[in-house]
């Protein structure tokens, strides 16, 4: 395996420095920007989940619309609450829980009513917390775990009278921006003075057991609460409205109400009547009554099956917001493929499956933290790559195209796919044309340096463009001449045809690029084509860093030697009878021009004649 490259090296500290500090952050508290999504992925999850039957420790007499109907007025007077308090006390539940806030006065005769029957049984009462704002957020910075408990401006008690008659306990529940209840504080303050939440007062009451508060959770009796930062119990919710068992309070005052349903049961009692307001939105119900937000919150005490979401669990959330990233900045850097992204999709599931299934068991990973330190570095080290790659693509391009200048154009796109083409000597067929400026020389040392080059430049460009088109290869410019080859890399039957029609449209452009130039030095200056087809030896030549493709052998020498033939007799391209004769009749040199030949021709420094034929423009 590569080892990684410096940069790769700082995006995966910066990727985990990002991680680690919004993982701190989350140690201490919920992370605002975070919550809004917070609250959506674990709607999602409760939803993934599905209802299910809660366990069977409460039942709720609602004080609904029936009962209101019965009563002929509500708020119920207090007589007809006593007398619903009385005949649920005579059930034998464990405890009662009023879930309703006696701060004002009513009519004697009713408060006294409802102060005995509180006095005869095991009640709790509601209280409330008067807050800064609706939701109760710890901001407290302190070690102190008590100090972090949210904290009320005031409480409203009930009247003492009631207070002293029964325990009570604070009902708030905390809510995220949606208005969805997350959290049922097992702890309230309001300044120096510490209050139990309603919950935790009516099961202590109910088991009978004492409860002791720890540095980093609850317990009632010998059975351990873990809680959140601030003693938040996170709500584990059953399903909708009528999940947990519903009696109307005018059962109770009918003299209807199920003996099973009651005895040693806790009873929540709490208004749903029409208009009452007191209604959450939840993940499985819009309009959940409060009384049974209240009431999953004392199931969930005491079968001990709310979510867990503690400072351990807040820890591998940490961990995760660390892990998670780094797994993927780290494989997006190591492979920016399709195996790449595969990877990164199959971390990211496993992660997913991970996240869903601990909180199918009750366990309250965060799902929007490791995504919050995931996503913006893995688009920011994405986009920093992407751009990163369009230049290299840029400096990349660049380069081929000096390359294309330099090398064979035709064999600058093969090497490009295949590094080592021709690193070993190849025999074969191919069609080699020569071109060269005569008289060049001569003109050079008269028209000066900037001249010649621009004159070169032309001659350049004009022989990469018909070379280019006809499927050729230039191997090699030299000086005021070039050479040509075509079966480069690979031989074609079609070389010899090609090889012919690029030497008919060299000598067109070149006389009229002659034409175009200045008299001075169209008079002076001619040209000369040879072409011949055999067999070649293809190779690179050079070492080191410097290599050049080119060909060598008989066949080569001939061309060369043909440009000779073709100014020796005032012709424009000399053709070999090998050339000819492999392009075919339907060649160019047969249909255009003027062609004569062949004729047998000795060449210089080779033993014995050649079939030659000699071409030029018509006039």
């Amino acid at each position: 395996m590569r080892r990684p490259s410096l940069q790769t090296l700082i995006a995966l500290l910066l990727t985990a420095a990002w991680g680690l500090g919004l993982g701190i952050a989350h140690l201490r508290g919920d992370i605002p920007f975070i919550d809004g999504a917070e609250a959506t992925l674990t709607n999602l999850r409760n939803a993934l989940g599905g209802s299910r039957q809660p366990p069977d420790f409460v039942t709720i007499v609602a004080i609904d619309d029936e009962t209101s109907r019965v009563a002929g007025h509500y708020p119920l007077p207090r007589a007809t609450l006593a007398r619903i308090v009385d005949a649920i006390a005579a059930l034998g539940p464990k405890a009662i829980a009023l879930d309703m806030l006696l701060i004002d006065p009513g009519d004697e005769a009713g408060d006294a009513a409802l102060e005995q029957s509180l006095k005869r049984t095991k009640v709790v009462l509601a209280a409330a917390g008067i807050f800064p704002e609706s939701r109760q957020r710890v901001v407290d910075n302190s070690n102190e775990p008590l100090a972090r408990v949210p904290n009320a401006l005031q409480f409203l008690e009930p009247q003492q009278r009631f207070a002293d008659a029964a325990s009570y306990g604070i009902v708030n529940v905390q809510t995220d921006k949606a208005g969805t209840p997350r959290f049922a504080p097992m702890l309230f303050r309001s300044g120096e003075r510490i209050e139990p939440s309603f919950s935790l007062r009516v099961v202590s009451a109910a088991s009978g057991e004492q409860t002791t508060v720890i540095s980093d959770h609850i317990k009632i009796g010998d059975r351990s609460v873990y809680t959140d930062t601030g003693y938040l119990m996170p709500l584990t919710f059953y399903g909708p409205r009528g999940t947990i068992r519903t009696i109307s309070a005018s059962a109770a005052l009918n003299g209807q109400l199920p003996e099973a349903a009651i005895r040693d049961h806790v009873v929540v009692v709490g208004a749903t009547v029409t208009g009452g307001g007191d209604v959450f939105q939840t993940p499985f119900d819009p309009v959940l009554p409060g009384v049974e937000v209240i009431s999953t919150s004392i199931t969930n005490l005491i079968a001990g099956d709310s979510l867990i979401r503690d400072r351990n669990v807040r820890f591998i959330d940490l961990y995760f917001a660390i892990g998670l990233p780094i797994a993927v900045v780290g494989l997006v850097s190591w492979r920016r493929s399709t195996i790449g992204l595969i990877m990164v999709l199959g971390v990211v599931l496993l992660w997913l499956a991970v996240n869903v299934s601990a909180f199918k068991h009750g366990i309250w990973l965060s799902a929007a933290l490791p995504i919050a330190a995931t996503v913006p570095p893995a688009l920011l080290f994405g986009a920093i790559q992407l751009w990163l790659d369009r230049r290299r693509a840029s400096r990349f391009a660049e380069q081929s195209q000096l390359l294309q200048r330099i090398q064979a154009p035709g064999l600058a796109e093969h090497l490009a796919r295949d590094p080592g083409l021709l690193a070993e000597p190849v025999h074969q067929e191919a069609a080699v044309v020569f071109i060269d400026i005569n008289g060049f020389t001569g003109l050079s040392e008269s028209i000066g340096p900037t001249a010649v080059r621009e004159l070169l430049n032309g001659f350049y460009n004009l022989v990469d463009e018909e070379v280019t088109a006809s499927g050729g290869a230039i191997t090699s410019f030299m000086g005021d001449g070039a050479m040509i080859l075509f079966g480069l890399p690979h031989p074609k039957p079609t070389d010899p045809a090609n090889a012919a029609h690029c030497c008919v449209r060299l000598a067109h452009r070149m006389r009229d690029w002659l034409s175009a130039l200045p008299q001075g030095i169209t008079s002076r200056i001619g040209f000369k084509i040879g072409a011949h087809f055999g067999t070649i030896v293809a190779s690179r030549l050079g070492g080191g860093d410097r290599q050049q493709i080119t060909a060598t052998g008989d066949t080569v020498n001939v061309a060369s030697r043909l440009m000779e033939v073709a100014a020796g007799n005032h012709v424009e391209v000399a053709f070999s009878a090998d050339l000819l004769l492999s392009a075919g009749r339907d060649s160019a040199p047969f249909k255009e021009g003027h062609l004569d030949g062949p004729i047998e021709t000795s060449l210089r420094g080779r033993a014995g004649s050649l079939a030659v034929w000699l071409w030029r423009s018509r006039p």
